[in-house]
Protein backbone atom coordinates (compact mmCIF):
# COMPACT_ATOMS: atom_id res chain seq x y z
CA UNK A 1 0.00 0.00 0.00
CA UNK A 2 1.33 3.61 -0.98
CA UNK A 3 2.22 5.96 1.85
CA UNK A 4 0.20 9.08 2.12
CA UNK A 5 3.43 11.47 1.55
CA UNK A 6 0.82 14.13 3.92
CA UNK A 7 0.65 12.35 6.67
CA UNK A 8 3.05 13.15 9.63
CA UNK A 9 3.36 11.83 13.21
CA UNK A 10 2.12 14.77 15.02
CA UNK A 11 -1.44 15.66 15.38
CA UNK A 12 -0.97 19.06 13.84
CA UNK A 13 0.73 20.10 10.22
CA UNK A 14 4.09 21.76 10.10
CA UNK A 15 3.90 25.07 8.84
CA UNK A 16 6.51 23.94 5.66
CA UNK A 17 3.97 20.92 5.03
CA UNK A 18 1.23 23.97 5.30
CA UNK A 19 2.35 26.08 3.04
CA UNK A 20 3.41 23.48 0.65
CA UNK A 21 0.15 21.63 0.47
CA UNK A 22 -1.77 24.96 0.39
CA UNK A 23 -3.09 26.09 -2.65
CA UNK A 24 -5.63 28.96 -4.04
CA UNK A 25 -8.56 29.09 -6.19
CA UNK A 26 -9.28 31.64 -8.56
CA UNK A 27 -12.04 32.32 -6.79
CA UNK A 28 -10.25 33.43 -3.67
CA UNK A 29 -8.59 35.80 -6.26
CA UNK A 30 -11.57 36.97 -7.33
CA UNK A 31 -13.18 37.57 -3.85
CA UNK A 32 -10.14 39.78 -3.21
CA UNK A 33 -10.42 41.76 -6.36
CA UNK A 34 -14.19 42.48 -5.34
CA UNK A 35 -12.70 43.68 -2.02
CA UNK A 36 -10.02 45.99 -3.30
CA UNK A 37 -12.56 47.46 -6.09
CA UNK A 38 -14.93 48.08 -3.18
CA UNK A 39 -12.31 50.04 -1.15
CA UNK A 40 -10.99 52.06 -3.98
CA UNK A 41 -14.55 53.33 -5.06
CA UNK A 42 -14.97 53.74 -1.03
CA UNK A 43 -12.89 57.19 -1.83
CA UNK A 44 -15.16 58.42 -4.24
CA UNK A 45 -18.56 57.00 -1.89
CA UNK A 46 -17.02 56.93 1.85
CA UNK A 47 -21.07 55.18 2.60
CA UNK A 48 -19.11 52.14 1.02
CA UNK A 49 -15.96 52.07 3.45
CA UNK A 50 -18.10 50.24 6.06
CA UNK A 51 -19.90 47.81 3.22
CA UNK A 52 -15.90 47.15 2.41
CA UNK A 53 -14.92 46.26 6.05
CA UNK A 54 -17.73 44.30 6.67
CA UNK A 55 -17.45 42.45 3.43
CA UNK A 56 -13.12 41.72 4.25
CA UNK A 57 -14.42 40.81 7.71
CA UNK A 58 -16.66 37.99 6.40
CA UNK A 59 -14.10 37.15 3.70
CA UNK A 60 -11.47 36.32 6.35
CA UNK A 61 -13.66 34.68 8.50
CA UNK A 62 -14.62 32.49 5.39
CA UNK A 63 -10.99 31.58 4.55
CA UNK A 64 -10.38 30.76 7.82
CA UNK A 65 -13.30 28.14 8.18
CA UNK A 66 -12.12 26.77 4.62
CA UNK A 67 -8.72 26.41 5.90
CA UNK A 68 -9.66 24.96 9.21
CA UNK A 69 -11.94 22.02 6.92
CA UNK A 70 -9.16 21.08 4.49
CA UNK A 71 -5.99 20.82 7.14
CA UNK A 72 -8.13 20.39 10.23
CA UNK A 73 -7.96 16.48 9.48
CA UNK A 74 -5.11 14.50 9.06
CA UNK A 75 -6.80 11.64 6.81
CA UNK A 76 -8.48 13.55 4.24
CA UNK A 77 -7.99 12.36 0.61
CA UNK A 78 -6.25 8.92 0.14
CA UNK A 79 -5.24 7.57 -3.67
CA UNK A 80 -3.57 5.05 -5.33
CA UNK A 81 -2.50 4.40 -9.01
CA UNK A 82 -3.45 0.51 -10.58
CA UNK A 83 -1.59 -0.55 -13.07
CA UNK A 84 -1.28 -3.18 -15.19
CA UNK A 85 1.59 -5.70 -15.35
CA UNK A 86 2.68 -4.25 -18.93
CA UNK A 87 1.34 -2.28 -21.64
CA UNK A 88 0.22 -3.07 -25.41
CA UNK A 89 2.07 -1.42 -27.94
CA UNK A 90 -0.13 1.11 -29.96
CA UNK A 91 -3.39 -0.01 -28.23
CA UNK A 92 -5.27 1.57 -25.63
CA UNK A 93 -4.20 0.44 -21.94
CA UNK A 94 -6.64 1.23 -18.82
CA UNK A 95 -5.15 3.04 -15.83
CA UNK A 96 -7.13 2.73 -12.63
CA UNK A 97 -7.42 4.80 -9.88
CA UNK A 98 -9.03 4.67 -6.73
CA UNK A 99 -9.41 7.28 -4.51
CA UNK A 100 -11.24 7.78 -0.66
CA UNK A 101 -12.56 10.88 0.41
CA UNK A 102 -12.12 10.95 4.46
CA UNK A 103 -13.54 14.21 4.70
CA UNK A 104 -17.42 14.54 6.33
CA UNK A 105 -18.15 16.60 3.25
CA UNK A 106 -18.31 16.66 -0.41
CA UNK A 107 -15.64 17.38 -2.03
CA UNK A 108 -13.91 18.35 -5.48
CA UNK A 109 -11.16 16.76 -6.73
CA UNK A 110 -8.54 17.51 -9.41
CA UNK A 111 -6.58 14.41 -9.90
CA UNK A 112 -3.40 15.52 -11.43
CA UNK A 113 -0.94 11.98 -12.51
CA UNK A 114 2.34 12.14 -13.30
CA UNK A 115 2.72 10.55 -16.93
CA UNK A 116 5.73 9.16 -18.82
CA UNK A 117 7.21 11.52 -20.71
CA UNK A 118 6.39 9.04 -23.90
CA UNK A 119 3.05 10.30 -23.80
CA UNK A 120 4.09 14.20 -24.25
CA UNK A 121 0.90 15.00 -21.93
CA UNK A 122 2.08 18.08 -19.75
CA UNK A 123 -1.79 19.19 -19.03
CA UNK A 124 -3.36 15.76 -17.89
CA UNK A 125 -5.75 15.91 -15.23
CA UNK A 126 -9.36 14.45 -13.92
CA UNK A 127 -11.78 16.31 -12.64
CA UNK A 128 -14.53 14.58 -9.61
CA UNK A 129 -16.98 15.22 -7.32
CA UNK A 130 -16.99 12.43 -4.26
CA UNK A 131 -19.37 12.45 -1.15
CA UNK A 132 -17.95 12.00 2.35
CA UNK A 133 -16.87 9.18 3.10
CA UNK A 134 -16.87 7.36 -0.10
CA UNK A 135 -14.08 5.47 -2.23
CA UNK A 136 -14.42 5.98 -5.86
CA UNK A 137 -12.64 3.74 -9.15
CA UNK A 138 -11.72 6.15 -11.62
CA UNK A 139 -10.26 4.62 -15.13
CA UNK A 140 -8.65 6.68 -18.10
CA UNK A 141 -6.54 4.92 -21.13
CA UNK A 142 -3.19 5.80 -22.70
CA UNK A 143 -2.03 4.12 -25.80
CA UNK A 144 1.56 3.82 -26.13
CA UNK A 145 3.43 4.36 -29.46
CA UNK A 146 6.77 2.62 -28.83
CA UNK A 147 8.44 -0.21 -26.77
CA UNK A 148 10.05 0.29 -23.97
CA UNK A 149 9.85 1.23 -20.07
CA UNK A 150 7.19 3.61 -18.96
CA UNK A 151 8.18 5.01 -16.00
CA UNK A 152 5.19 6.77 -14.03
CA UNK A 153 5.81 9.41 -11.22
CA UNK A 154 3.53 10.78 -8.37
CA UNK A 155 -0.02 11.04 -8.36
CA UNK A 156 -1.57 14.66 -7.04
CA UNK A 157 -4.77 15.04 -5.45
CA UNK A 158 -6.31 18.71 -5.41
CA UNK A 159 -9.28 18.84 -2.90
CA UNK A 160 -11.38 21.55 -2.56
CA UNK A 161 -15.18 21.84 -0.99
CA UNK A 162 -18.28 23.93 -2.08
CA UNK A 163 -16.39 27.33 -0.18
CA UNK A 164 -13.64 26.90 -2.78
CA UNK A 165 -11.43 29.69 -1.97
CA UNK A 166 -8.38 27.25 -1.18
CA UNK A 167 -7.33 23.71 -1.65
CA UNK A 168 -4.92 20.79 -0.37
CA UNK A 169 -2.50 19.02 -2.19
CA UNK A 170 -2.35 15.05 -1.70
CA UNK A 171 0.53 13.20 -3.13
CA UNK A 172 0.46 8.86 -3.36
CA UNK A 173 3.23 6.92 -5.29
CA UNK A 174 6.48 7.07 -6.21
CA UNK A 175 8.27 6.37 -9.10
CA UNK A 176 6.41 3.02 -11.29
CA UNK A 177 8.04 1.78 -14.11
CA UNK A 178 5.49 -0.36 -17.01
CA UNK A 179 7.38 -2.22 -19.30
CA UNK A 180 5.61 -1.74 -22.68
CA UNK A 181 5.52 -4.93 -24.85
CA UNK A 182 4.40 -5.64 -28.64
CA UNK A 183 0.66 -6.07 -29.37
CA UNK A 184 -0.30 -8.58 -27.09
CA UNK A 185 -3.97 -7.34 -26.87
CA UNK A 186 -4.87 -8.01 -30.72
CA UNK A 187 -3.82 -11.99 -29.59
CA UNK A 188 -7.26 -11.84 -28.06
CA UNK A 189 -8.80 -10.29 -31.06
CA UNK A 190 -7.55 -12.86 -33.60
CA UNK A 191 -8.00 -15.53 -31.08
CA UNK A 192 -8.50 -18.98 -33.40
CA UNK A 193 -10.92 -20.43 -30.80
CA UNK A 194 -13.64 -17.71 -31.98
CA UNK A 195 -12.23 -17.13 -35.41
CA UNK A 196 -14.93 -19.54 -37.24
CA UNK A 197 -17.72 -17.72 -35.40
CA UNK A 198 -16.68 -14.04 -35.86
CA UNK A 199 -13.82 -13.99 -39.24
CA UNK A 200 -15.94 -12.05 -41.33
CA UNK A 201 -16.18 -9.25 -38.50
CA UNK A 202 -12.64 -8.98 -38.73
CA UNK A 203 -12.08 -9.16 -42.26
CA UNK A 204 -10.57 -12.73 -42.05
CA UNK A 205 -11.56 -14.47 -45.33
CA UNK A 206 -13.06 -17.99 -45.46
CA UNK A 207 -11.73 -20.01 -47.29
CA UNK A 208 -12.53 -23.35 -48.85
CA UNK A 209 -9.59 -26.28 -47.81
CA UNK A 210 -8.51 -28.84 -50.46
CA UNK A 211 -7.50 -32.10 -48.60
CA UNK A 212 -3.58 -31.79 -50.27
CA UNK A 213 -1.89 -34.21 -47.08
CA UNK A 214 -2.36 -38.07 -47.50
CA UNK A 215 -3.26 -38.48 -44.16
CA UNK A 216 -7.50 -39.62 -44.15
CA UNK A 217 -9.79 -38.13 -41.38
CA UNK A 218 -13.61 -39.23 -43.11
CA UNK A 219 -15.67 -39.43 -45.79
CA UNK A 220 -18.47 -37.15 -46.41
CA UNK A 221 -20.84 -35.92 -49.24
CA UNK A 222 -19.32 -34.27 -52.60
CA UNK A 223 -20.23 -30.87 -52.57
CA UNK A 224 -19.43 -28.24 -55.11
CA UNK A 225 -15.53 -27.32 -54.86
CA UNK A 226 -14.33 -30.75 -54.03
CA UNK A 227 -11.49 -32.67 -55.72
CA UNK A 228 -13.12 -34.97 -58.56
CA UNK A 229 -9.70 -36.89 -57.74
CA UNK A 230 -11.18 -37.46 -54.26
CA UNK A 231 -14.18 -39.79 -54.59
CA UNK A 232 -14.53 -42.31 -53.15
CA UNK A 233 -16.82 -45.24 -55.51
CA UNK A 234 -16.92 -47.71 -53.15
CA UNK A 235 -18.37 -45.58 -50.42
CA UNK A 236 -20.28 -43.38 -53.72
CA UNK A 237 -21.75 -46.92 -55.23
CA UNK A 238 -23.43 -48.31 -51.33
CA UNK A 239 -24.97 -44.62 -50.87
CA UNK A 240 -25.88 -43.69 -54.40
CA UNK A 241 -24.43 -40.36 -53.81
CA UNK A 242 -21.01 -38.77 -54.72
CA UNK A 243 -18.89 -39.26 -52.00
CA UNK A 244 -15.44 -38.10 -51.41
CA UNK A 245 -12.19 -39.04 -49.13
CA UNK A 246 -11.13 -35.74 -46.53
CA UNK A 247 -7.60 -35.70 -45.46
CA UNK A 248 -6.54 -33.69 -42.86
CA UNK A 249 -4.46 -30.56 -43.30
CA UNK A 250 -0.32 -31.34 -42.68
CA UNK A 251 0.49 -30.07 -39.34
CA UNK A 252 3.70 -29.12 -37.54
CA UNK A 253 4.85 -27.03 -40.43
CA UNK A 254 7.43 -24.16 -39.57
CA UNK A 255 6.62 -20.80 -40.04
CA UNK A 256 8.96 -17.71 -39.76
CA UNK A 257 8.43 -14.32 -39.34
CA UNK A 258 11.20 -12.73 -40.34
CA UNK A 259 11.78 -9.01 -39.59
CA UNK A 260 13.46 -6.46 -41.41
CA UNK A 261 14.82 -3.58 -38.36
CA UNK A 262 16.82 -2.06 -40.85
CA UNK A 263 16.24 2.44 -41.79
CA UNK A 264 13.12 1.47 -44.32
CA UNK A 265 11.17 0.25 -41.50
CA UNK A 266 11.17 3.37 -39.48
CA UNK A 267 8.79 5.18 -41.59
CA UNK A 268 5.89 6.39 -38.79
CA UNK A 269 2.28 5.57 -40.03
CA UNK A 270 -0.45 7.07 -37.38
CA UNK A 271 2.45 7.41 -34.39
CA UNK A 272 3.75 3.93 -35.20
CA UNK A 273 6.95 2.80 -36.98
CA UNK A 274 6.62 0.42 -39.75
CA UNK A 275 8.48 -1.99 -37.59
CA UNK A 276 6.18 -1.25 -34.64
CA UNK A 277 3.59 -3.02 -37.21
CA UNK A 278 5.60 -5.97 -38.34
CA UNK A 279 6.29 -6.31 -35.11
CA UNK A 280 2.84 -6.64 -33.49
CA UNK A 281 1.36 -8.88 -36.92
CA UNK A 282 4.54 -11.52 -36.01
CA UNK A 283 3.55 -11.29 -32.90
CA UNK A 284 -0.35 -12.31 -33.59
CA UNK A 285 0.63 -14.29 -36.45
CA UNK A 286 2.70 -16.72 -34.63
CA UNK A 287 -0.45 -17.36 -31.68
CA UNK A 288 -2.08 -18.07 -34.52
CA UNK A 289 0.36 -20.43 -35.91
CA UNK A 290 0.67 -21.93 -32.66
CA UNK A 291 -3.03 -22.74 -32.37
CA UNK A 292 -3.28 -24.54 -35.82
CA UNK A 293 -0.50 -26.87 -34.88
CA UNK A 294 2.35 -25.74 -36.52
CA UNK A 295 5.50 -24.21 -35.11
CA UNK A 296 6.11 -20.56 -34.98
CA UNK A 297 9.86 -18.94 -34.93
CA UNK A 298 11.10 -15.29 -35.46
CA UNK A 299 13.75 -13.44 -35.73
CA UNK A 300 14.54 -9.81 -37.10
CA UNK A 301 18.01 -8.99 -39.48
CA UNK A 302 19.78 -5.94 -40.94
CA UNK A 303 23.25 -5.67 -41.14
CA UNK A 304 22.94 -9.13 -39.51
CA UNK A 305 20.35 -11.55 -38.12
CA UNK A 306 19.43 -11.45 -34.14
CA UNK A 307 16.88 -12.56 -31.92
CA UNK A 308 16.61 -15.75 -33.51
CA UNK A 309 13.35 -18.25 -31.62
CA UNK A 310 13.59 -21.41 -33.35
CA UNK A 311 10.02 -22.41 -34.53
CA UNK A 312 8.41 -25.00 -31.94
CA UNK A 313 5.31 -25.69 -31.05
CA UNK A 314 5.70 -25.36 -27.18
CA UNK A 315 3.51 -23.91 -24.19
CA UNK A 316 5.77 -21.32 -23.53
CA UNK A 317 6.52 -20.59 -27.08
CA UNK A 318 4.40 -17.48 -27.03
CA UNK A 319 6.57 -15.70 -24.14
CA UNK A 320 9.82 -16.62 -25.96
CA UNK A 321 8.30 -14.97 -28.85
CA UNK A 322 7.23 -11.85 -26.76
CA UNK A 323 10.60 -11.09 -25.14
CA UNK A 324 12.67 -11.44 -28.43
CA UNK A 325 10.87 -8.86 -29.64
CA UNK A 326 10.40 -6.65 -26.72
CA UNK A 327 13.67 -4.74 -27.72
CA UNK A 328 14.13 -5.02 -31.61
CA UNK A 329 14.56 -1.63 -32.55
CA UNK A 330 16.00 -0.45 -36.04
CA UNK A 331 19.46 0.47 -36.30
CA UNK A 332 19.51 2.93 -39.13
CA UNK A 333 21.77 0.98 -41.44
CA UNK A 334 21.16 -0.72 -44.49
CA UNK A 335 19.52 -4.46 -44.68
CA UNK A 336 22.14 -6.76 -45.45
CA UNK A 337 19.97 -9.72 -47.40
CA UNK A 338 23.24 -11.92 -48.16
CA UNK A 339 23.91 -12.26 -44.46
CA UNK A 340 19.75 -13.09 -44.07
CA UNK A 341 20.03 -15.98 -46.81
CA UNK A 342 23.34 -17.42 -44.86
CA UNK A 343 21.54 -18.03 -41.57
CA UNK A 344 18.60 -19.50 -43.14
CA UNK A 345 20.31 -21.95 -45.24
CA UNK A 346 22.04 -23.10 -42.45
CA UNK A 347 19.70 -22.82 -39.37
CA UNK A 348 16.80 -23.86 -41.29
CA UNK A 349 16.80 -27.00 -42.84
CA UNK A 350 13.88 -28.09 -42.84
CA UNK A 351 11.07 -26.47 -45.80
CA UNK A 352 9.48 -23.69 -43.82
CA UNK A 353 6.56 -20.64 -45.10
CA UNK A 354 9.03 -17.78 -44.93
CA UNK A 355 7.10 -14.29 -43.74
CA UNK A 356 9.64 -11.46 -44.77
CA UNK A 357 8.32 -8.12 -43.29
CA UNK A 358 10.16 -5.57 -45.43
CA UNK A 359 9.59 -2.26 -47.47
CA UNK A 360 10.91 -1.84 -50.50
CA UNK A 361 10.21 1.68 -52.19
CA UNK A 362 11.52 1.44 -55.80
CA UNK A 363 12.07 -1.23 -58.37
CA UNK A 364 16.02 -0.99 -58.09
CA UNK A 365 15.83 -1.65 -54.77
CA UNK A 366 14.29 -5.03 -55.46
CA UNK A 367 16.36 -5.67 -58.04
CA UNK A 368 19.49 -5.39 -55.86
CA UNK A 369 18.19 -8.18 -53.81
CA UNK A 370 16.41 -10.29 -56.01
CA UNK A 371 18.81 -12.56 -56.16
CA UNK A 372 19.25 -13.52 -52.58
CA UNK A 373 15.32 -13.55 -52.38
CA UNK A 374 14.84 -16.12 -55.43
CA UNK A 375 17.79 -18.71 -53.47
CA UNK A 376 15.77 -18.13 -50.54
CA UNK A 377 12.06 -19.39 -52.51
CA UNK A 378 14.14 -22.31 -53.92
CA UNK A 379 14.25 -23.67 -50.11
CA UNK A 380 11.26 -22.34 -48.93
CA UNK A 381 8.37 -20.83 -49.37
CA UNK A 382 8.55 -16.93 -49.04
CA UNK A 383 6.26 -14.84 -48.87
CA UNK A 384 7.21 -11.03 -49.21
CA UNK A 385 5.59 -8.11 -47.14
CA UNK A 386 6.00 -4.81 -47.79
CA UNK A 387 3.78 -1.50 -47.20
CA UNK A 388 1.80 1.12 -49.33
CA UNK A 389 2.18 4.27 -48.71
CA UNK A 390 -1.33 5.38 -47.53
CA UNK A 391 -0.71 9.29 -47.71
CA UNK A 392 0.53 9.22 -51.42
CA UNK A 393 -2.82 6.67 -52.22
CA UNK A 394 -5.07 9.58 -50.49
CA UNK A 395 -3.29 12.26 -52.30
CA UNK A 396 -3.42 10.53 -55.58
CA UNK A 397 -7.28 10.56 -55.53
CA UNK A 398 -7.31 13.95 -54.69
CA UNK A 399 -8.40 16.10 -57.40
CA UNK A 400 -5.41 18.76 -58.65
CA UNK A 401 -6.73 22.42 -59.26
CA UNK A 402 -2.78 24.08 -59.69
CA UNK A 403 0.21 22.93 -61.24
CA UNK A 404 1.77 21.96 -58.08
CA UNK A 405 -0.98 19.60 -57.45
CA UNK A 406 -0.82 17.99 -61.10
CA UNK A 407 2.56 17.47 -60.38
CA UNK A 408 1.96 16.26 -56.54
CA UNK A 409 -0.40 13.95 -57.79
CA UNK A 410 1.72 12.55 -60.90
CA UNK A 411 4.24 11.53 -58.67
CA UNK A 412 2.05 10.21 -55.77
CA UNK A 413 0.83 8.14 -58.85
CA UNK A 414 3.98 6.86 -60.21
CA UNK A 415 5.02 5.66 -56.34
CA UNK A 416 2.09 3.97 -56.14
CA UNK A 417 2.21 2.33 -59.81
CA UNK A 418 5.91 1.17 -58.52
CA UNK A 419 4.52 -1.15 -55.29
CA UNK A 420 2.38 -2.64 -58.14
CA UNK A 421 5.13 -3.31 -60.29
CA UNK A 422 7.49 -4.69 -57.44
CA UNK A 423 4.71 -7.21 -56.67
CA UNK A 424 4.21 -8.01 -60.63
CA UNK A 425 8.30 -8.46 -60.25
CA UNK A 426 8.73 -10.89 -57.05
CA UNK A 427 5.66 -12.90 -58.61
CA UNK A 428 7.19 -13.58 -61.68
CA UNK A 429 10.12 -16.02 -59.90
CA UNK A 430 7.41 -17.60 -57.63
CA UNK A 431 7.52 -15.20 -54.89
CA UNK A 432 4.35 -14.76 -52.69
CA UNK A 433 3.97 -11.69 -51.64
CA UNK A 434 1.57 -8.87 -49.83
CA UNK A 435 1.01 -5.91 -50.38
CA UNK A 436 -0.78 -4.20 -47.33
CA UNK A 437 -1.38 -0.72 -45.47
CA UNK A 438 -0.10 -0.50 -42.00
CA UNK A 439 -3.42 -0.75 -40.53
CA UNK A 440 -4.78 -3.97 -42.29
CA UNK A 441 -1.43 -5.70 -42.13
CA UNK A 442 -2.12 -8.33 -39.70
CA UNK A 443 -5.39 -9.58 -41.16
CA UNK A 444 -3.53 -9.98 -44.61
CA UNK A 445 -0.93 -12.03 -43.05
CA UNK A 446 -3.48 -14.17 -41.49
CA UNK A 447 -5.26 -14.76 -44.85
CA UNK A 448 -2.05 -15.67 -46.93
CA UNK A 449 -1.00 -18.01 -44.21
CA UNK A 450 -4.44 -19.78 -44.40
CA UNK A 451 -5.08 -19.44 -47.98
CA UNK A 452 -0.99 -21.16 -48.09
CA UNK A 453 -2.68 -23.88 -45.75
CA UNK A 454 -6.41 -24.38 -47.20
CA UNK A 455 -4.01 -24.57 -50.91
CA UNK A 456 -1.20 -27.18 -49.69
CA UNK A 457 1.52 -24.92 -50.75
CA UNK A 458 3.99 -25.43 -47.99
Amino acid sequence: MAKDKTSDTSESIPIVRFFKDLFLNNRFFYAMFCIVFLFVFSFIYPSLLPVAKLTSFIFLVVVIVDLLILFGTKKGIHAARILPEKFSNGDANKVEIEITNNFTLKMFCTIVDELPFQFQQRNFNLNRAISANIQESITYEVTPKERGEYEFGELHVFASNRIGFAMRKFSFESSKQVKTYPSFLQLKKYDLISLNQFNLQFGIKKIRRIGNSFEFEQIKDYVQGDNIRDVNWKATAKRNQLMVNQFQDEKSQQIYSVIDKGRVMKMPFEGLSLLDYAINSALVISSVVVRRHDKAGVFSFSRKPENFVVAERRNAQMNLIQESLYNVNTDYSESDFGNLYSLIKRKITTRSLLLLYTNFASLDAVERQIGYLRAINKSHLLVVVFFKNTELEELKHQEANTIQEIFDKTIAEKFSYDKKLIAAELNKYGIQTILTSPNNLTIDTINKYLEIKAKGLL
